[in-house]
């Protein structure tokens, strides 16, 4: 069977619609690569897609999206609601069919090599690729964003792993390594207090003392006027959605805000919404593997 790997990179565009249908072109145009999904936010000013592929294809087309960005993005007239340090701001492989966590991690490092052999873009290893565990957490690695980042390149411990110790000048710095697969996961509060949606993402994210597999900000929507606690769950059954989902609304009382909606942002494996759907419907003994009939269907 051929080997399946998932490529979900993150670009810090979400507003000039030209630039984002460039990058669609772009991850339409490498045979062996199917792009499932993308979705642009104009307050976080950023686009994230998922693409799945083969070996080869996915790693042309990581390539390939990162030197788009680098031409077309300028991170010197970048502003948006969520933390970022490159036009490109991460690219994660997640293997999916036939392949290991360990083939993804050295896709990785073939990719983060390439990218800084050619485009000169200095490169941080994250997640299962990190060189050491400092640099394993995806927001330890990104602290201090794009314009923190020349001061940054120059401490003992944060040279790139990849590149010299200077910031591309208008792509920044990239993180990409090999993960296993996370939800992104977004809940809105009806207020317009950025403060009380980070009070609450500082008592559910692991690095505070919250939940150990959730990552955490509170943010404001500008176009909706509302405050919104942004997550990443990178370990949906360590930490299922509705725990933290419950955790918002129950701490949300405490400012006298309710929850208005939450959203998903590009795919998510289905049992992280089963497990949702099993724990609001209380239902009893059930059997993921047994009852959902898309698994007999797709075997």
């Amino acid at each position: 069977m051929a080997k399946l790997i998932e490529c979900i990179p993150n670009f810090s565009e979400g507003q000039n619609q030209e630039v984002i249908d460039g990058l669609v072109k772009v991850a339409k145009s490498v045979p062996g690569v199917n792009l499932f999904d993308y979705s642009s936010d104009k307050n976080h000013n950023r686009s994230v897609f998922t693409l799945v592929g083969d070996e080869d294809g996915i790693q042309e087309v990581a390539f390939q999206l990162v030197k788009y960005a680098s031409e077309h993005i300028d991170m010197t007239q970048h502003h948006g609601e969520h933390p970022r340090m490159g036009a490109t701001d991460v690219v994660p492989f997640v293997p999916i069919k036939d392949v290991s966590v360990e083939e993804c991690v050295e896709i990785s490092k073939k990719v983060a090599k390439r990218i800084n052999d050619e485009l000169h873009i200095p490169i941080f290893l994250y997640e299962d690729s990190a060189s050491n565990p400092m640099r394993k957490n995806l927001a330890k690695v990104r602290k201090g964003q794009f314009e923190g980042m020349p001061e940054k390149l120059q401490e003992k411990d944060w040279a790139p792993d990849y590149g010299e110790r200077q910031i591309h000048p208008t792509a920044g710095v990239t993180a990409v390594g090999a993960r296993m697969p996370l939800v992104a996961f977004n809940v809105n509060l009806d207020t317009d207090d950025v403060a009380i949606a980070k009070k609450i993402a500082k008592i559910i994210r692991g690095s505070s003392g919250g939940y150990k597999y959730c990552k955490g900000i509170g943010i404001m929507l500008e176009d909706r006027n509302i405050a919104q606690v942004s997550m990443n769950m990178v370990n949906f059954e360590g930490t299922p959605l509705y725990r933290t989902f419950e955790t918002i609304k129950f701490e949300a009382k405490r400012y006298g805000v309710n929850v208005i909606g939450s959203e998903v942002i590009g795919l998510t494996p289905a049992k992280a919404l089963v497990d949702c759907a099993e724990y609001y419907l209380q239902v009893e003994d059930f059997d993921y593997q047994k009852q959902v009939l898309e698994n007999h269907l797709l075997g």
